[in-house]
């Protein structure tokens, strides 16, 4: 029984020396471990974020009329640059009844009261040529009748205005005619030829004529999200890219963070502006989509590496990478690192610009080859 188990135990002793010999055996077989190097290369790294948005006019005036009624005449369309004080359109008034009725019945009124006047002055003429009355008297009269000449000139002028929205001696300056109040391009004109329109007044911002603009000075508004605002601050270079605009890029100066966000879609967006520099040869139409790059940071002609191939420590989470020193062996060196572009990380100071990075990813020899 003893001699059985003792043949037993060498048996396990004898296979098992056998499996282990057989592992080292095929570990030695195995093709070794290569790395791949890379060196570090001069970069310009630019650190970006991207808003949304439109190109709109820097200031953009809607001209209203005055007086209600309807269009008669339109002198401009879109896309015509014009000079302030241009006619842009003409009103025809539909006058309203109860205000015609109160101009007719002023006019009666200060027909009666001239008559009255009339009659008086030639009293006191008759009477101061028989020695009667004074000349202070006759005067005063003479003085009576011209306040009630004037009041019955004016309450006809008042009735035209009210009929036709402009009276003799008027000119330019009838409320029928509508006018341009500044300078610029007109980007559209929203009515037509009988359409109503109604006036600006204390309760009605009125009908839109025509909207114009100075189309040399345009802006970029767009909206960020909230995990971006608070890298963004005034006077940051922007770089607008124009859907409808191919290969070109337009520069530009954020000048306006919103102080308040606003939620749209379940994330607070805070909205931007940026003034673009003038352009001399490209027409951009206001309205047009637009996205804007901002730039948060800059590195010109700097030492740069692969993101992928910096590692992080895992307990003090500090950058650093493996330095080839001899054939396939590395070293450990740890690395300051500068801005990054998603791509390329900036990194100034740890490695020199020859030495060679160990790229993470092994491979075996015939890959290389392959």
């Amino acid at each position: 029984m003893k001699k059985r188990v003792t043949i037993i135990i060498l048996l396990t002793i004898i296979l098992a020396f056998g499996g282990a010999m057989y592992y080292l055996y095929s570990k030695n077989a195995e093709d070794p471990v290569v790395y791949e190097t890379e060196t570090p290369t001069t970069q310009t790294i630019i650190k970006k974020t991207v808003a949304t948005g439109s190109i709109l006019p820097l200031e953009e005036v809607l001209i209203k009329p005055n007086i209600s009624g309807v269009i008669e005449e339109i002198y401009v369309e879109g896309g015509d640059y014009i000079k302030s004080g241009d006619l842009l359109a003409r009103i025809k008034v539909v006058p309203n009844l109860d205000a015609l009725n109160s101009a007719r019945d002023n006019i009666d009124a200060a027909r009666i009261d001239l008559d009255d006047q009339k009659r008086n002055l030639d009293r006191q003429k008759t009477l101061f040529d028989k020695g009667v009355v004074s000349k202070v008297d006759l005067e005063r009269a003479q003085v009576s009748f011209d306040q009630a000449q004037q009041a019955y000139r004016a309450a006809n002028k008042r009735f035209d205005i009210v009929k036709t929205g402009t009276t003799k001696g008027y000119g330019s300056t009838a409320n029928t005619q509508i006018r341009a109040t500044v300078s610029g391009m007109v980007l559209e004109v929203p009515v037509e030829v009988g359409n109503q329109v109604i006036e600006a007044n204390n309760f009605n911002e009125g009908t839109t004529i025509a909207a114009i603009a100075d189309v040399e000075k345009m802006i970029f508004e767009g909206k960020v999200d909230e995990s971006e605002v608070g890298k963004l601050k005034e006077n940051l270079p922007l770089e607008i890219t124009v859907g409808a605009i191919e290969n070109t890029v337009f520069d530009a100066v954020l000048d306006y963070i919103a102080p308040k966000g606003n939620a749209e879609n379940g994330a607070i967006q805070f909205e931007i502006k940026g003034t673009l520099k003038k352009q001399d040869t490209t027409f951009i139409r206001a309205g047009l989509s637009a996205n804007a790059s901002i730039i948060l940071a800059r590195a010109d002609s700097v030492m740069a590496l692969k993101e992928g191939l910096v590692q992080f420590d895992g307990k003090t989470k500090k950058p650093f990478v493996e330095v080839e020193t001899a054939e396939q062996q590395f070293e450990r060196r740890d690395v300051e690192l500068g801005i990054s572009d998603g791509i390329f990380v900036e990194v100034k100071s740890g490695i020199g610009k020859d030495d060679k990075i160990k790229v993470w990813n092994a491979i075996k020899p015939e890959e290389i080859g392959g």
